[in-house]
């Protein structure tokens, strides 16, 4: 594979982790007050496990092995292929966090007036942006290729598992008859599976 493929389909990737901070950091300012909000040893849960997981992605190369095993070849193909995870996660995470609104938390919340958003991408899976910062961290793992890049996928992905459960547990409590209706309707991560 040209080198030249290989460093450009990371380079798009970078730029996408990029875009989605700055979205992240300017769509913070604007949202409702919090009523409730989870206890930081609740939230240590599920963020410890989520920074091992993104360091693994990360910094796979240059840890020892087993970590630093190739396991996907870096080739066009795969770095690609990740460049396209990596920016179809970043619409619709963005897509899911424009049509969340001044709802949206980075943590466990019930915000003053929370709404229970059923539209756009919330009518395909209950978590998009968790969907789409998966789709991110797979499309990374696959383009960087090394075992502990996969490891650490699904370390952020067993992150999201807690923290949406406990949401999903939130949300119950706070919309308790039409939050039942929306889980049978529609899967948690990937449409029609999980």
């Amino acid at each position: 594979m040209g080198v030249h493929a290989y460093s450009s389909g990371l380079g798009v990737i970078q730029v996408c982790w990029i875009i989605f901070i700055v979205v992240w950091l300017v769509g913070a300012i604007s949202t409702k007050r919090t009523i409730y909000r989870e206890s930081s040893a609740e939230r240590a849960r599920y963020w410890l496990v989520l920074l091992i997981g993104y360091f693994l992605v990360i910094k796979s190369s240059g840890l020892p092995a087993p970590f630093d095993w190739l396991v996907i070849p870096h080739t066009t193909l795969s770095a690609w292929v990740g460049v396209f995870l990596c920016v179809s996660g970043l619409v619709f995470a963005i897509w899911a966090r424009v049509i969340l609104g001044r709802n949206w938390s980075g943590v466990i919340t019930l915000k003053e007036g929370h709404e229970l958003i059923e539209r756009g991408p919330y009518r395909v899976v209950r978590h998009p942006i968790y969907t789409g910062i998966l789709a991110m961290f797979a499309g990374t793992a696959i383009a960087m290729g090394y075992f502990g890049g996969c490891l650490g996928l699904l370390l952020v992905f067993l992150s999201f598992w807690l923290k949406l459960k406990r949401e999903e547990d939130l949300m119950l409590k706070h919309f308790p008859d039409k939050y039942a209706v929306y889980q049978r309707r529609v899967k948690r991560l990937i449409p029609f599976l999980v």
